[in-house]
């Protein structure tokens, strides 16, 4: 199931974030308002387009490519996992 593969993959995240990766306060908020989104989406379990969810993971894969590229992967799964559940 895509929800429970989009779950696990906001498991690794957090874990990611639990290891204190040097970030600042603001990317870490940044980081844990897009999780809160996220799993708002799993729980809602829509099937309607919310292209600003996959925006927002976009553009914090961007953001965190070069100095953090685990985060970044993780977060592309998500995006992926995100197009394959339709959102």
């Amino acid at each position: 199931m895509p929800a429970r593969e989009l779950q696990e993959q906001l498991n690794t995240l957090r874990e990611q974030l639990e290891q204190n990766p040097p970030l600042s306060a603001e990317e870490r908020t940044d980081l844990h308002e897009l999780m809160a989104q996220i799993e708002s989406q799993i729980e809602l379990e829509t099937k309607t387009q919310d292209s600003s969810l996959s925006d927002g993971v976009n553009l914090a894969v961007e953001r965190f490519e070069l100095e953090h590229p685990a985060i970044a992967g993780t977060l592309r799964n998500i995006v992926q996992t995100l197009g394959n559940i339709g959102i």
